[in-house]
C-alpha cells in the first residue's frame, strides 16, 4: 500500500515538473524580440565573426605561400585541408561539451583555442608546421559556429525565427566579406601573417565578454534546472512589457539524449537529408572561397593584389543573397530556398564549363554568382539543422551535421588540386555543377520548419 501511495505521489511530482517546464517555454515563447535578445547577439555575433574571419585568412595567404615555399597544387589543397579537419573533430568534441556542460561553456573553450592557435600561426616558418597549427585552430574554428547557432535558435521563438536567426547569422558572410578585402591590402602591404595575428588578438579581446551572458533557458529546462531557467525567463520578460499570443503543444520529456537517437525511426531522415546538404552546399561554397585567389593568380597569370580582389567579389555577392534570403525565408520556406537555390547555381557553373572557363572575367561573373546562391544556403543550414533536433540533443545534432561541412571543405580542395593538374580549370566547374543538382533533389526532402515552435517540430 505505502508503495502504491509513493509511487502515485512520484508520478504527481513528475506531472507538477513537466506542468512547469511547459509553462517556463510557453512564457519564452511569448516574449518578443526586445532588448534582452540584443546583447547575445552582439556578444555571440563577434565570435562568429572572427571565426568567419579565421577561416578565409589562409585562401587570402595562399597565394603568397605557394611561392614562398613551391607547393604544388595538391600542397595546396591538402594545407587547406588541414583546418576543415581540424573543425570536424572540433565540432563534435565542442558539441559534446554543449550537451553536458551547456552552451556558453562550449563556446568560450572554442574562442580560447582557436584564438590561441591563430597567434601560433604566424611562428609557422614552413608547409609541415602550419599544417599541424592550422589542424589544431580548425579545433576551435569547429566548435565556434554550430554551438553560436544552436544558442541564438533557441533564443528564438517560432514566429519570425527565421529573418531573426538570419539576421545574426549575416555576421558570417559579412565577416568573410570584410576578409577577403583586408586581405586584398594587408596582405600584398604587410605580408601574409598579419591576418592570424589580427584575428586571434581579437579573439582573446572578445572572449571575456561571453563571462556576462545567461544560458539557454531551453537547454537549463532540458536539464531539469528550472528554477535557473526561470531567473534567465524573468530577466527577459523584465526587458519588454509587450507579450504575444502562444498556441504550442509540448511532448512529454524523452529519455536522456544519445547520439544514437539521430539514426532512430524518427530522425534518420532529417539526419540523412541534412548531412548531405551540409557537404554538398559546402564542397561548392568552400572549395571556391578557398581556391579562387590562387586560381586568379597561378591559372590566369592575375597580379597578386587584383587576384586577391577578383576573389573578394564572391564575398560581396554572397552578402546580397543571405541578405535577400534573411528577409524572404520566413515567407518561401527552408525547403523551397533550398531546392531552387541548388538548382539556379548548378545551372550557373554548368554554363562556367560549356564556355571552358576561358577568361579571369568570366569566372569573377559566373562563379562568383554561384558561389553567392549557395553561400545562401550555407547559412539556412546553421537556421535549419537547430530547428529539426530537440534540445536535448540539438547541439550534438549540429555539431554532427557540421562535421560534414567540415569534411567538404577539406575534401574539395584536394579534388580541386587534382582536378586542375589533370584535366584543367574547366572539368572543375562541371564537378561543382552535378554536386549543385544532387544537393536540389536532396533539398526536396527537406521537412518544412517555418514558423513551427522547436518543441513541436522536433519532439
Amino acid at each position: 500500500m505505502n508503495k502504491q501511495v509513493g509511487s502515485t505521489s512520484n508520478a504527481e511530482s513528475i506531472d507538477t515538473v513537466e506542468n512547469r517546464a511547459s509553462q517556463l517555454l510557453a512564457r519564452m515563447e511569448s516574449i518578443p524580440f526586445s532588448r534582452w535578445h540584443v546583447k547575445p547577439r552582439i556578444i555571440v555575433g563577434s565570435a562568429t565573426f572572427f571565426d568567419g574571419f579565421d577561416s578565409l585568412t589562409l585562401a587570402y595567404a595562399m597565394p603568397v605561400l605557394i611561392g614562398l615555399w613551391h607547393l604544388k597544387a595538391a600542397q595546396t589543397g591538402m594545407l587547406i585541408a588541414a583546418g576543415y579537419l581540424g573543425q570536424a573533430v572540433g565540432a563534435l568534441i565542442f558539441g559534446a561539451i554543449a550537451e553536458r556542460f551547456g552552451r556558453i561553456s562550449s563556446i568560450k573553450g572554442s574562442i580560447f583555442l582557436m584564438s590561441v592557435m591563430g597567434i601560433a600561426c604566424i611562428f609557422a616558418g614552413n608547409y609541415n608546421i602550419l599544417f599541424a597549427l592550422r589542424f589544431l585552430q580548425g579545433v576551435g574554428l569547429g566548435g565556434e559556429v554550430p554551438i553560436a547557432a544552436t544558442y541564438i535558435n533557441e533564443l528564438s521563438r517560432a514566429k519570425g525565427r527565421g529573418k531573426f536567426f538570419m539576421v545574426y547569422e549575416m555576421i558570417f558572410p559579412i565577416s568573410l566579406m570584410i576578409t577577403a578585402q583586408l586581405g586584398a591590402i594587408i596582405v600584398p602591404s604587410l605580408g601574409w601573417k598579419w591576418l592570424f595575428l589580427i584575428g586571434g588578438v581579437i579573439g582573446l579581446i572578445v572572449l571575456p565578454l561571453f563571462f556576462t551572458l545567461r544560458e539557454s533557458p531551453r537547454w537549463l529546462i532540458s536539464k531539469g534546472k528550472l528554477d535557473k531557467a526561470e531567473r534567465v525567463i524573468e530577466e527577459m520578460e523584465a526587458s519588454t512589457d509587450k507579450r504575444l499570443p502562444v498556441t504550442m503543444t509540448v511532448n512529454k520529456p524523452a529519455p536522456k539524449a544519445d547520439w544514437k537517437e539521430l539514426f532512430s525511426p524518427f530522425y534518420r531522415g532529417r539526419t540523412l537529408v541534412v548531412w548531405a546538404l551540409w557537404f554538398s552546399a559546402y564542397f561548392i561554397s568552400n572549395g571556391l572561397n578557398n581556391w579562387l585567389p590562387s586560381l586568379y593568380k597561378t591559372v590566369y597569370k592575375l597580379p597578386l593584389s587584383q587576384s586577391l580582389h577578383a576573389a573578394s567579389i564572391t564575398n560581396v555577392i554572397q552578402v546580397i543573397a543571405v541578405l535577400a534570403c534573411a528577409f524572404l525565408i520566413d515567407k518561401i520556406g527552408r525547403k523551397r530556398w533550398a531546392t531552387f537555390a541548388f538548382l539556379i547555381a548548378g545551372i550557373l557553373l554548368l554554363v562556367l564549363f560549356l564556355n571552358g572557363a576561358k577568361s579571369a572575367q568570366s569566372v569573377m561573373s559566373l562563379g562568383s554568382l554561384s558561389y553567392g546562391v549557395v553561400g545562401s544556403i550555407t547559412v539556412l543550414l546553421y537556421l535549419y539543422t537547430p530547428e529539426i533536433y530537440p534540445t536535448r540533443m540539438r547541439a550534438i545534432g549540429t555539431a554532427f551535421a557540421t562535421t560534414w561541412l567540415r569534411l567538404a571543405s577539406a575534401i574539395g580542395p584536394m579534388i580541386i588540386g587534382f582536378v586542375l593538374d589533370a584535366k584543367g580549370i574547366s572539368f572543375v566547374f562541371v564537378g561543382f555543377a552535378m554536386v549543385c543538382i544532387i544537393g536540389s533533389l536532396v533539398a526536396t526532402r527537406m521537412v518544412e520548419t517555418r514558423e513551427k515552435v522547436l518543441e513541436e517540430i522536433a519532439p
